[in-house]
């Protein structure tokens, strides 16, 4: 019998829960460790609530894994991972420059993209008098999102060299299309500028920072490219870059059905706008409490997706609501209080995403925290 740990107030036997399985993630985990030299160190990303599957939670699995780094996207999420007695080193990756008081107190290193947040972090450092402050420097390699141009190098090289309030921990950059073969010459671009400026900076710096440029896809398609150390971000959560691999997936949504009605045709139709039809022998509904308040696109609705009851797979019906959307169970025997699996080892989550033409981590992080993260070991 599975052993399971509430993740937050409630019991994971009320409404909706998405059950986060310790096991798979380690399996995941110990996948892309295996793909690493011992010497390289693995940075997870957990940022955006780890992808919708609980930010502590999973920050708390990774430390106890041994992951090395994490991974945040802006100040507020390292905050709250600090509180929640988090102590690994924690990079945000979007650190801005309105919380570097933040910053400092909660022990985060900010990702540097350019002179103005470097800058205005220095004096910010200098008023505290502080020295040698963990950061990470950003590069711009081709994704022409945030990070240092090749024509930057020399300005951030030179002031570097004046201060001693902050120490480069590391230089990294992102790589925008390393899961496609069909721009792997420009994923290889992409490196070779990133070498080539990440040394320039260690030789005016003096020493050596740590290197990082590969993602997920990355490192499954490219790990003679691990340099000193690789972010994990999508794989660690189920989704490999290779179609022969097929990870683990660490989450399923799940609900239990809070009534069912047998409907003939003269009962009318069913849900908002009147779409479900009813069929000319009867439908049976399940009415289950998520809708799209809770990450259950509108465009899943009317039978463009079904969800896994009792062995057997049931389609929408009707359109989705806010908190609730209706399943057509039509000869599934089912009950009041029966479990469904919106998404998990069936259907997964990138079967929905393709339904939806999107991707997986759009599925995952639009799971709202008002759904419960239960860990299952």
């Amino acid at each position: 019998m599975e052993e399971k740990v509430v993740a937050g107030a409630g019991n994971e036997d009320d409404f909706s829960r998405l059950e986060i399985n310790l096991g798979n993630c380690i399996k995941n985990y110990g996948y892309f460790r295996s793909l690493l030299k011992p010497s390289t160190k693995l940075l997870v990303l957990v940022k955006a609530n780890a992808y919708g599957h609980g930010a502590v939670e999973f920050a708390s699995m990774m430390e106890q894994a041994g992951a090395d780094y994490l991974a945040v996207a802006y100040p507020v999420e390292g905050v709250e991972l600090r509180k929640a007695g988090i102590r690994i080193p924690i990079l945000v990756l979007t650190a801005g420059t309105d919380f570097f008081d933040e910053i400092i107190e909660y022990g985060l290193e900010p990702g540097i993209p350019n002179m103005y947040t470097l800058k205005a972090l220095c004096k910010t450092l200098e008023a505290k008098g502080l020295k040698d402050f963990p950061v990470h420097v950003k590069l711009d390699t081709g994704m022409h999102r945030l990070g240092f141009m090749t024509s930057e190098i020399g300005e951030l090289t030179d002031f570097l060299r004046r201060t001693d309030t902050v120490k480069v921990r590391s230089v990294y950059s992102h790589l925008a299309a390393s899961e496609d073969p069909s721009h792997d010459s420009f994923t290889e671009s992409q490196v070779a500028m990133f070498r080539t400026n990440a040394d320039n900076i260690s030789e005016a710096v003096g020493y050596r920072p740590m290197y990082h440029i590969l993602n997920s896809a990355g490192i499954e398609r490219f790990p003679q490219y691990q340099f000193d150390m690789v972010r994990l971000g999508i794989g660690i959560y189920g989704i490999s870059a290779l179609p022969e691999v097929r990870l683990a997936p660490v989450a399923s949504f799940k609900c239990k059905i809070l009534q069912i009605k047998h409907l003939k045709p003269e009962d009318g139709a069913i849900g908002y706008g009147c779409c479900g039809r009813i069929a000319a022998g009867g439908t049976v509904i399940a009415t289950i409490p998520v809708g799209y308040a809770d990450g259950i696109d509108r465009h899943l609705g009317n039978g463009h997706c079904s969800f896994m009851l009792n062995g057997r797979r049931v389609p929408t019906i009707g359109n989705i609501c806010m908190d609730m959307c209706m399943l057509d169970i039509t000869g599934v025997p089912a009950e009041t209080g029966d479990t469904v699996t919106i998404f998990g080892e069936e259907p997964t989550a990138s079967e929905l995403a393709s339904v939806l033409g999107t991707i997986p981590y759009e599925i995952f992080t639009s799971i709202p925290r008002r759904i419960e993260r239960i860990i299952v070991k």
